[in-house]
């Protein structure tokens, strides 16, 4: 899969493409049945398929930091959509420019003047160009103009309720993970590269690795049993993702101990399954007590995953 960062990296064998449009977050059986239609169109067509996104995406950039969390990392969003059969990513940079486009430049300027689409795809929620003005109706009538179908997938649905971001973020803020996982097709996993921390870990006997999450995550706040992967080896193992309010609160950290396992992974990528949900985040009164609740927390992921 091609990965084309902003629209000034087109170039002209870019031009005339099957498009979908959305900020696939968390590539759910929504936007997984979505994909699928996108390829069947393109099968048809003799045509690449490609996915516009955009980072960030316009709810964040419109809150001002007050957006939700989101459910996957930008990479494993590129994962998904990767092994889902997308030829190409086009990402954007969401910002002044693009939020005051109208929905008939967007269209002309970007999915006409830019991709060529013959058809583009979109969920059947969706709204684009300034103060969110374009519709399914509007895209359809310019496509009969420029020369491209224009079609949205309807609702799909999953144990009676309706597969969407928003329904797996709720899911992840209980946290409900059987639930997040009917949602998604898989289980829960968040991936990102190992870096070096502050040693805190292994001070107090438990090393853990470390993973910056860049942006807020919608799960929930705490202690988890999970199943760690790094290429073809996978660990046991309990993590922790949240603020670090024991400490000087830093910006959104995913820290796992795996249990078994002595040396470093330092700059290596990880895929983090979230299994069981232990506890809540919470503060301790010092590094003390906060050693012997990780313990706890160590000793009852392990027993639980036993039983798994």
């Amino acid at each position: 899969m091609e990965l084309i960062r902003g629209l000034s990296n087109l170039r002209e064998r870019h031009h005339g493409s099957v498009v979908s449009i959305g900020n696939f977050d968390g590539f759910h059986r929504g936007h997984q049945a979505l994909v699928a239609r996108l390829r069947e169109h393109a099968r048809r067509m003799g045509l690449p398929t490609i996915v516009l996104t955009f980072e960030p995406t316009p709810r964040e950039y419109f809150s001002r930091g007050d957006a939700p969390g989101r459910v996957a990392t930008f990479r494993d969003k590129l994962a998904q959509l990767e092994a889902a059969g997308v030829d190409r990513v086009l990402c954007v940079r969401f910002g002044r420019s693009l939020a005051a486009m109208t929905a008939e430049q967007f269209v002309e300027d970007v999915l006409v003047g830019k991709l060529g689409a013959k058809a583009v795809l979109v969920g059947d929620d969706f709204r684009f160009g300034a103060n969110r003005a374009g519709d399914l109706a509007l895209l359809q009538r310019l496509g009969a103009r420029h020369g491209f179908v224009a079609e949205a997938l309807g609702t799909v649905e999953v144990a009676g309720g309706r597969a969407s971001s928003s329904a797996v973020r709720a899911a992840l803020a209980e946290p409900d993970l059987s639930r997040v996982a009917q949602l998604l097709g898989r289980p829960y996993r968040l991936g990102g590269r190992v870096r070096r921390g502050l040693q805190l870990g292994r001070k107090l006997g438990m090393p853990t690795l470390n993973v910056v999450m860049r942006r807020r995550p919608a799960l929930r706040f705490g202690v988890y049993a999970v199943r760690v992967r790094s290429g073809e080896r996978i660990w046991d193992g309990v993590a922790s993702i949240g603020v670090r309010p024991t400490l000087m609160k830093s910006n959104c950290l995913l820290e796992a101990h795996l249990f078994g396992m002595s040396e470093q992974l330092y700059g290596a990528l990880v895929e983090v399954e979230f299994v069981k949900f232990l506890r809540p985040e919470q503060r301790f009164e010092d590094l003390d007590a906060l050693a012997v609740q990780m313990q706890k927390d160590g000793d009852q992921a392990q027993a639980w995953l036993k039983g798994a």
